[in-house]
């Protein structure tokens, strides 16, 4: 957790983001819950199957493929590699993503992505690494960087739910692009990841507002 003084440096920073900051629930910290259980392969693996889902979607199929091996979580790096490929496809991953799980699995066991080494390395490096993962872009990285490792400031500029957050925030009427989320977000260093999961937040909001 960022300490009180930072976070509250964050709200000073940002007086619009103070405000959500004030209103909404308390950043929780990362990792946490099911974030913070199995291997850093799995937790990746996990990104894997829930790109471009709905949630509901991804939990089924998420279940399903930890089902293939004993125990409730997602099968390990040697596990996906002894699974034949018939069997993600039967548990209902796509083609993409089973190549994706496949290709992890076998950088792994090479040595060519080393998930263990992750504590030691940049932001940056890791997801150069993971990006260099068939069918892994930055933002599986980024999240991985935020949710699992717990680091601090991580930008997905890219992210859609980043760029409502923002459209949100400044009361704009179309979403800003990339670059222009990244320059916004300069007065929120170091704690660029604090301020994202805030932007999450305020979609969940005007979501309940809505509904």
């Amino acid at each position: 957790m960022p300490t009180g003084e930072a976070l509250r440096a964050l709200a000073q920073a940002d007086p619009q983001l103070g405000d959500a900051m004030d209103r909404l629930d308390a950043y929780p910290g990362f990792p946490r819950g099911y974030l913070a259980r199995g291997s850093h392969f799995q937790a990746v693996a996990r990104s894997i199957v829930y790109q471009q889902l709905a949630g509901a979607a991804a939990n089924t199929i998420y279940g399903r493929v930890c089902a293939l091996t004993p125990g409730s979580r997602f099968p390990n790096a040697e596990e996906c590699l002894d699974l034949p490929t018939e069997a993600f496809r039967d548990a209902g991953l796509s083609a993409a993503k089973t190549r994706a799980v496949a290709d992890l699995a076998t950088q792994c066991r090479s040595g060519t992505v080393r998930l263990r080494a992750v504590g030691r390395m940049s932001n940056r490096e890791i997801v150069e690494m993971l990006s260099g993962v068939w069918g892994v872009g930055e933002w599986t990285a980024q999240m991985f960087l935020i949710f699992r490792l717990g680091r601090f400031d991580v930008m997905p500029a890219g992210d859609l739910g980043v760029r409502e957050g923002l459209r949100i925030l400044d009361g704009l009427a179309e979403r800003p692009g990339q670059r222009e989320v990244l320059r916004r977000a300069e007065r929120w260093r170091p704690l660029r990841s604090v301020a994202t999961w805030y932007l999450y937040r305020l979609c969940d909001e005007a979501k309940r507002a809505s509904a």
